[in-house]
């Protein structure tokens, strides 16, 4: 082979290595596509399993419970849904618990995320009580602090999820920022609603750059462009997920979950849509 030959090829071959990292993290997600099944709210208490294997089918792989009670879920003892999960192949990964919980024998919730093989145990809502005040809010953020210092036991992490009004004012800060702030990192992550923080009238990326590494789960949600208060498909919003997915590695993203709280047509018409357009993107 001649030399400038030889070079060029060598040259190729190394530019494309380089570039190989990247090309495979683009599409770290693509099979791994979450779904709160809150999302499925209005529908799945009708056929619980048929809903399940119907969201399975459509690609979903991981799942987000809510609605966890004395051992329950879906009306299922925590055994009973999770092997029927497995037995469609999905992983059930995160569940929203009431804050309530963390203070109330939260150690067998914790006992149950862990026997489901969840990795994350995420506080979803905060009553007005909790951050009537800077002092309270402070009180509610070592509440969750010691929270998760009992999910590490159970090798589990424990997060925050947010809506909007964390954008609001608490005494003159931002609660989102304050919480930020108060929360420790090693012990609490953040699960970043993207639609309630666009609604709020932030950017998530601007959230990202502040608090790197602070959001390693996402509520993935579009707005749609004519009426801000209703959701649309994941794609067919005002949202611009492929940017925001771009920058996944600075925020932390380490797994994400569709969320819809509206609908354009129906619950599971919407919950397809949604994973088949981030199929194109991931």
């Amino acid at each position: 082979m001649e030399r400038r030959k030889f070079i060029q090829t060598s040259s190729l071959a190394v530019v494309g290595m380089m570039a190989l990292p990247s090309l495979l993290k683009a599409g770290q997600f693509k099979n791994s596509v979450g779904l709160q099944l809150y999302t499925l709210r209005q529908v799945i208490m009708k056929d619980v399993k048929g809903t399940l294997k119907a969201v399975a089918d459509m690609g979903y792989t991981q799942a987000e419970t809510y609605g966890y009670n004395n051992g329950k879920l879906f009306g299922m003892t925590v055994k009973e849904f999770g092997d029927y999960m497995k037995s469609i192949g999905m992983k059930t990964i995160s569940g929203h618990y009431g804050i309530e919980l963390t203070t109330n024998n939260w150690e067998k919730s914790c006992e149950d995320a862990k026997s489901l093989g969840q990795k994350y145990v995420v506080v979803p809502w905060l009553d007005k009580k909790y951050y009537s005040s800077l002092d309270e809010l402070k009180k509610t953020c070592e509440t969750l602090n010691k929270a998760g210092e009992v999910a590490k036991k159970y090798d589990l992490q424990f997060g925050y999820h947010n809506h909007a009004f964390e954008l609001e004012q608490v005494e003159g800060q931002v609660m989102m920022d304050f919480m930020l702030g108060q929360l420790d990192p090693k012990l609490v992550t953040w699960e970043m609603d993207i639609y309630w923080i666009v609604r709020g009238g932030s950017d998530p990326v601007k959230y990202f750059e502040k608090y790197p590494g602070r959001f390693q789960l996402w509520h993935v949600k579009d707005m749609d462009k004519v009426n801000p208060e209703n959701n649309a498909d994941v794609g067919t919003g005002s949202i611009d997920f492929k940017n925001l997915f771009a920058k996944a590695e600075q925020a932390g993203l380490k797994d994400f979950f569709v969320e819809q709280e509206s609908y354009p047509s129906t619950p599971m018409e919407s919950t397809k849509n949604c994973v088949n357009y981030l199929k194109t993107i991931l």
